[in-house]
């Protein structure tokens, strides 16, 4: 089955073109803020005419009927105000779920590579502050904001001077609010940075609290922690000082001129220039003009914080493009070739694997064996497709892997990596790889194949047992036998373990070995990357890494003997152990 290949979108443009699929709802929005900011004019005519008609006149029917009609529209803009309240909260829904999938799947992909010290691990929370910016009241008041200068020239209305006061104050405070800007980002930053740090430091010593407690660290690992902790609420606290004196002198300032523009329609009053009515209604006015400017400015960090967001998102869809769609293809045959093989991981300068070639045929199983450091994992990771070879070419049954979806050769391929990870769970569910709908016979079967059933069985909920990630109370060779259940689940064509049994005792051994064992009789293949005898019982060919080269090939005993003056009785360990 062949699907659509689409070119992807240009990233530099891609945060503009999610948020422009949506931007009918911002069109509606500012629709509704028409309205909501003209019906603000309610408050100040209603006390104009109460001043200077009702109170004149002493009509009841007149104030009754006024009344009335101020309470229609005070409902009627409630309806509208809440209503563009929730379109732009929908506004930020959609734009949040048009983008989930893609910058986890780019937030995975940047995991891969944590060498890379520009990748940025906060897309998923960027794309969070984004969002909850347009369900806050400050995204209403921006909106809110081109309304000011209506509002301020309506003063004029009632006399020139109190419109001159009002522009002044009006100006006065988004100078304060562009200072605000201007001397508080960089702090800001600062203290997002600081804390950041801090909260991952706890978060290493969290995970590595074993560690932490049994060699005395807990001490100086907590005042190596309070010391950053200290200095990120330093630097949060100086950030908070700067934003809430421009928070407090913009309150200040507003409710001053309130007073101001009252004292000067009082003495406008006097001199008969004006009416009370207006001199009140003025200074509502002014107030309304007012608000959204300063709830901007005591909001500022919310603003501030999704900004810095949204350049940091679109920094990492730049880096991160997505995956082109490919071509579905069939199984392939267990038959993997590397020719020429050279890798530099992202963020090393030199290769890391140079010029291996390799190959692999049905039925087969082939050990990678080498000191620590050797290029080991280099190897296994660039025969998964995790790292893209400089050089070379790798190809699973004639098509090299990146003509593979990445789903799609994931299940061809089984992967026992050195450090294993659980994820929230059940067991079944972690076994069929988070499926939403896990084959539970394909499960169990994986299972026996890793000698992990009757493990399985004899927890509190057997296959239903959940776990909590890599916090489970599993120990490690259990967690192994799951994990090795794991790569086995889906029948891959080929598997690819790399330091299987380095938490297995002789009974996951041996169930190492029949579960290779099996997949050659099937027709499979597997690779072994290694450096224990007791792992390559079942291979048919080494390797030998060193130093990211390969030194030796040829069949097991061929290798061994060439490479270790005891050869003969390794070799009799060996067939004495696949005889088993």
């Amino acid at each position: 089955m062949k699907q659509t290949n689409r070119k992807p979108p240009n990233p530099r443009r891609e945060l503009q073109s999610v948020r422009n699929q949506s931007v009918s709802f911002l069109g509606v929005a500012f629709l509704f803020s028409i309205f909501v900011n003209l019906l603000m004019l309610t408050g100040p005519l209603f006390m104009l005419q109460v001043y200077d008609r009702v109170l004149s006149s002493r009509s009841v029917e007149t104030l009754t009927a006024l009344f009335l009609l101020v309470g229609l529209l005070y409902g009627l803009m409630a309806m509208l105000d809440y209503a563009r309240g929730r379109i732009v909260a929908r506004f930020g829904a959609k734009f949040q779920s048009s983008l989930d999938e893609r910058v986890f799947d780019g937030t995975i992909r940047r995991a891969l590579y944590p060498q890379v010290r520009s990748a940025p691990a906060t897309a998923l929370r960027d794309l969070e502050a984004v969002r909850s910016l347009c369900a806050s009241p400050v995204f209403l008041a921006v909106m809110d904001i081109p309304w000011t200068p209506v509002f301020l020239a309506a003063i004029f209305l009632f006399h020139p001077l109190l419109g001159w006061l009002a522009v002044a104050g009006g100006s006065l405070l988004i100078v304060i609010a562009l200072l605000n800007q201007v001397l508080t980002k960089q702090k800001v930053a600062e203290a997002q940075v600081a804390s950041g740090r801090a909260n991952a430091f706890a978060e290493q010593a969290r995970q590595a609290a074993e560690v932490v407690r049994s060699q005395g660290m807990q001490g100086d690992v907590a005042q190596r922690w309070l010391s950053q902790r200290s200095n990120a609420l330093s630097q949060s606290i100086s950030a908070s000082d700067w934003t809430g004196s421009f928070t407090s002198l913009t309150k200040s300032l507003r409710l001053f001129l309130q007073s101001a523009m009252l004292a000067l329609g009082a003495w406008l009053v006097l001199r008969n220039e004006m009416t009370a009515g207006a001199m009140i209604a003025g200074s509502i006015l002014l107030g309304r003009a007012l608000a959204p400017v300063e709830m901007a400015v005591g909001q500022w960090g919310l603003i501030e914080n999704a900004r810095t967001a949204w350049s940091r998102l679109g920094t990492f869809l730049d880096e991160t493009p997505p995956e082109q769609t490919k071509t579905k293809l069939p199984v392939p045959e267990a038959r993997l070739v590397a020719k020429g093989l050279t890798v530099i991981p992202p963020g090393v300068q030199k290769p890391t694997l140079r010029n291996a070639s390799l190959l692999l045929e049905p039925g087969k199983a082939l050990g990678v064996i080498g000191k620590s450091g050797s290029g080991k994992t280099t190897l296994a990771k660039a025969l998964l497709g995790l790292l893209t070879p400089a050089a070379g070419e790798i190809r699973l049954g004639g098509a090299t892997l990146d003509q593979y979806a990445a789903d799609d050769l994931g299940h061809y391929i089984g992967y026992l990596p050195q450090q294993v990870t659980l994820f929230n769970g059940t067991v079944t569910e972690n076994i069929a790889r988070m499926s939403q709908q896990p084959d539970d016979a394909a499960v169990v079967a994986a299972a026996k194949k890793a000698n992990a059933h009757e493990l399985i069985m004899s927890l509190e909920k057997g296959y239903d047992t959940f776990l909590e990630g890599n916090d489970s109370q599993l120990s490690g060779g259990q967690k192994q036998r799951i994990a090795l259940a794991r790569a086995l689940y889906g029948d891959p064509v080929l598997l690819i373990l790399d330091e299987p049994n380095s938490a297995l005792d002789a009974d996951g051994t041996e169930a190492l070995n029949r579960a290779v064992r099996s997949l050659k009789k099937s027709g499979k293949a597997a690779i072994i990357m290694t450096h224990r005898p007791q792992a390559i019982s079942e291979c048919d060919d080494l390797i030998v890494v060193e130093k990211g080269q390969i030194v030796k090939a040829g069949s097991r005993d061929e290798v061994l003997g060439s490479m270790v003056q005891n050869a003969g009785a390794i070799k009799r360990h060996l067939n004495k152990v696949g005889e088993k």
